[in-house]
């Protein structure tokens, strides 16, 4: 069954398209994951499948019902108290304090009791714990169809079975999950790198060859004086048709030249060089210190008797399930709480996702520039690792997207003299090569750095110390989640348990691997089949 169709889609704004569609069709099954860089057109796309935008040309037909998880979604005007509560309890939702990722659960609760036959979510995992991720795909995975814009990589590979990728207004479409979008755009790559290079051995070839035929041709000498008059025309003669010859060579490897089908150099990543020193960072071995921290929402206690200290050059990621106070603790080290203390020389930089520090009216550049230490070059820099590349350092912060807004509220702070930074959630609704992007910047960040994420690769990738909220209490660890999970929280499992992780991994494998071009489907179903057999005989054998 076809659930929606669209027909020569178009949407501008201003003068510039952003979305060109010619032909889409989606049917009951599929599971589409859109991707994208931030501002291609991702949010622009849904609203306009959901109708919660016009076309400017085009139509989009619709069959059967459909519920809308928005970005940036606040309470519906719904009702939804008798709907069932999966992601958030009852209890809570009375609380009128409610955490981003509370709010989000709250948000799916109401978008799955619509019971539609088209699931759309525009960043359904933004501020979820990982307790939350892992109940999101369980009931994305019981669905029949489903549309969704993530920058979760392990989201779109267990739930996809398609992927949409928007770039320069166009729309590709892909076979298989992120992994086998994520291989075919690896292959892509490196055939352009291999078309680029012979297109310039090429191209130096010719303009080679034309500077050496324009040479032969002026080489033909004059008849010598001494030659005889009959002799001297013969030998003019003989130049001329020679030359001729020459400069049509000429003419026909120019030709050749302009014929030459041009190939675009693959972007390179450009490198950056904090000059750190201009943010005059404090010289203490602890920056910030924490004794015996009480608070919290009327009965609602968040903290008791809570310590910990921050470390000079560390990059700390805040754990913790949703609810239980890391936004929280940031807004009492920013104010700061009593029992908090900062040594003099910090300049606390807070990144909070309500864009504050923007100017609507000024360019990215120079909303950019407008607090920055740093130079000119330096700031175009962060820009353009960041995605704003070549005329988009000149839009107007009016027209950027939810993503784009972060992404340049990030660059503000990194070019600000600010030297202890607090980030509350800062890859939340940003393009997979964004968060990529930033984890290399803030990999490399040399001054503090604190940070909440509920993306684990982000985490890992960036953190070096955690913080951990439990029990009302603030635990500290050196080292990453991956570190932590292992150490601390992993038991040490049962053989039968260890034999039954090991098959279950192997399933995992076994599915990913169907989703990929050119798969062996026949020999990977009889592995798949094996692998169940064995793990319903190690469930059956635990039964007894």
């Amino acid at each position: 069954m076809i659930l929606f169709e669209v027909f020569d889609l178009k949407k501008y704004y201003g003068d510039r398209l952003i979305l060109n569609l010619p032909e889409l069709r989606i049917y009951s099954g599929d599971k589409i994951g859109i991707v994208g860089e931030n501002g291609a057109g991702k949010t622009t796309l849904m609203d306009l499948l959901a109708g919660e935008a016009e076309p400017d040309r085009g139509v989009v037909k619709r069959n059967g019902s459909f519920s809308y998880l928005r970005q940036f979604s606040g309470e519906t005007k719904q009702d939804f108290s008798r709907a069932p509560r999966e992601f958030l309890p009852k209890d809570r939702l009375s609380h009128s304090r409610l955490s981003g990722g509370e709010q989000t659960r709250r948000n799916l609760d109401n978008a799955f009791a619509q019971n539609s036959s088209l699931f759309l979510a525009d960043e359904p995992t933004s501020n979820l714990d990982s307790a939350g991720i892992k109940l999101l795909t369980q009931k994305l995975k019981a669905l029949d169809s489903l549309i969704i814009i993530s920058h979760d990589r392990q989201l779109l590979d267990t739930v996809c079975n398609r992927i949409l990728e928007l770039r320069e207004g166009t729309v590709t479409e892909y076979t298989g999950n992120y992994s086998a979008y994520a291989q075919q755009k690896k292959a892509e790559r490196k055939l352009a790198e291999t078309e680029y290079k012979q297109y310039s051995e090429e191209r130096e070839r010719l303009s080679k060859a034309i500077v050496q035929t324009k040479e032969k041709a002026r080489s033909i000498r004059k008849a010598p004086r001494r030659m005889g008059n009959s002799e001297a025309r013969l030998h003019k003669r003989a130049s001329a048709e020679i030359q001729e010859k020459l400069h049509g060579s000429t003419r026909a490897i120019e030709s050749r030249l302009e014929r030459l089908e041009k190939k675009e150099k693959p972007r390179e990543t450009p490198q950056i060089q904090l000059d750190f020193s201009l943010t005059n960072p404090p010289e203490n071995k602890i920056v910030i210190t924490c004794r015996s921290l009480s608070f919290g929402y009327g009965e609602n206690q968040l903290f008791q008797n809570a310590s910990f200290e921050i470390k000079n050059h560390t990059r700390t990621a805040v754990i913790a399930e949703n609810g239980m106070g890391k936004t929280t603790l940031f807004q009492l080290i920013s104010e700061p709480h009593s029992a908090i203390r900062l040594v003099p020389k910090v300049k606390l930089g807070y990144f909070r996702q309500n864009f504050e520090h923007l100017n609507s009216e000024k360019s990215v550049l120079e909303n950019a520039m407008q607090n920055s230490v740093q130079p000119e070059n330096t700031v175009r820099t962060i820009l353009a690792r960041l995605l704003f590349r070549g005329e988009a350092v000149h839009k107007k912060a009016a027209v950027l997207s939810g993503g784009e807004k972060i992404k340049l509220s990030l660059a503000q702070l990194l070019v600000s003299d600010a030297n202890v930074l607090l980030l509350d959630e800062p890859t939340n609704y940003l393009d997979i090569p964004s968060i990529e992007a930033m984890q290399s910047l803030l990999s490399y960040y040399p001054g503090v750095l604190l940070f909440v994420s509920h993306d684990q690769q982000f985490v890992n990738s960036v953190a070096n110390r955690l913080l951990i909220l439990k029990n009302k209490k603030i635990l500290s660890f050196d080292g990453n989640l991956e570190s932590y999970e292992q150490q601390i929280l992993t038991p040490k499992p049962h053989p039968a348990s260890a034999d039954k992780m090991v098959l279950e991994m192997r399933l995992t494998r076994i599915l990913s691997e169907l989703s990929l071009p050119g798969a062996n489907r026949d020999a990977l179903e009889e592995e798949y089949q094996q692998v169940q057999k064995q793990l319903n005989k190690l469930k059956s054998e635990k039964s007894r």
